[in-house]
């Protein structure tokens, strides 16, 4: 089998309500697709979505212009081999992981097409028949904070992410309104997505000691966060600095996180996120699976990842696709109770609607 085709499609995810997080908001995110064309006839799916321009060294154009920069030099590779696929895009663009997340996620996507097998089998397994979902309540005042996480307890969700990283003292006063309505069994955490300053994020946790709350990424660089850990008793997670696997064995040996956010796109693709998975799974760490953002092509991805990670290494997982007013491709993720359940089908499962992508920004042929 080889590549003879990759077109990169742009498209606006509209959001169902405006999402706040530290001092930022958007009511979409720029999300680019591609479509991978075989000389057999299959074709794989991939997407990558960054959250907006300043939150990881990642951007949209900036995936859509590295996207046409490699695709060219994959022309005639052949795309189920996933080590010399990712050999080969190192080889063409130093650094830049999220670009080549795309690709990688649509050569899983033709592997289990031409497998016959939906990607969680060639993840490892189906260890997982669902996977557990949280819920993000974004960031607004307190009392509305409070009600949005009373809603979707109503609808059975049992795990939450609230989000923080503003201003010290209303973000104390957002973790006690929220934490107060929080249903006995239930897990919340509060995400700072980076946005505290170590002294904030010390602050914020001593005034909350007593608040059974997860602390998520309180600070900008990794040193700050294990100094914040030393003044709290306070599980935390490490998201936005998790970004390879050096970083991981130094947390791991620091004592830095009880829980590690794996974001596939961060790491370089499912075949990269794969071995940062596996390692935490060795170590004993548990680990929240998603990706930066996206619509059902890479809610996905990061599900099937989900459904092949033991029970007991899997804290919780996003569904992306669930937060947008529009559809980009069927056979999505089934969310149901606050779970998720990938579909069974071969590949990723998912087909992408063209009436909603529409036309290919670039397409790259020999």
């Amino acid at each position: 089998m080889k590549i003879v085709k990759i077109a990169i499609h742009q498209v606006d995810l509209a959001l169902k309500e405006t999402y706040s997080w530290s001092t930022q908001s958007f009511d979409a995110f720029d999300s680019t697709v591609i479509i991978i064309e075989t000389d057999s006839g299959l074709t794989g799916v991939g997407e990558i979505c960054p959250l907006g321009p300043s939150y990881l060294p990642a951007y949209a154009e900036g995936a859509r212009a590295g996207l046409a920069k490699i695709a060219q030099g994959l022309i005639g590779e052949d795309p189920l081999q996933l080590g010399k696929i990712n050999q080969t895009m190192d080889a063409l663009l130093k650094g830049h992981p999220y670009v080549k997340s795309a690709i990688d996620m649509a050569c899983w996507d033709l592997l289990g097409k031409a497998t016959g097998q939906p990607v969680y089998n060639l993840l490892g397994g189906l260890l997982q028949e669902k996977v557990t979902l949280f819920k993000v309540v974004s960031r607004q005042e307190p009392a509305a904070m409070a009600k949005k996480l009373m809603e979707y307890q109503q609808q059975g969700f049992r795990q939450f992410q609230m989000k923080v990283g503003a201003n010290a003292s209303d973000d104390i006063e957002r973790i006690f309104a929220v934490s107060e309505v929080l249903k006995k069994g239930n897990v919340l955490a509060a995400d700072a997505n980076t946005g505290w300053k170590q002294h904030e994020a010390v602050r914020v946790v001593k005034a909350i000691k007593d608040v059974d709350i997860y602390i998520e990424q309180p600070c900008l660089s990794y040193e700050e966060c294990p100094t914040v850990r030393r003044h709290s008793d306070h599980p935390f997670i490490l998201d936005e600095c998790m970004d390879d696997l050096r970083v991981l064995l130094r947390g791991y040996q620091d004592s830095a996180m009880d829980v590690v956010n794996l974001k596939v796109s961060r790491i370089g693709g499912l075949t990269k996120a794969r071995q940062f998975r596996d390692l935490c799974v060795s170590l004993g760490i548990n680990l929240t699976i998603e990706d930066s953002w996206g619509g059902e092509i890479a809610t996905s991805a990061l599900n099937h990842l989900a459904h092949s990670t033991p029970n007991e290494c899997h804290f919780q997982s996003s569904a992306f696709h669930e937060y947008h007013s529009i559809k980009i491709a069927d056979g999505g993720p089934r969310i149901q109770d606050g779970f998720m359940i990938a579909s069974d089908k071969p590949g990723l499962g998912v087909v992408p609607d063209m009436s909603i992508l529409g036309e290919p920004v670039a397409i790259i042929t020999r």
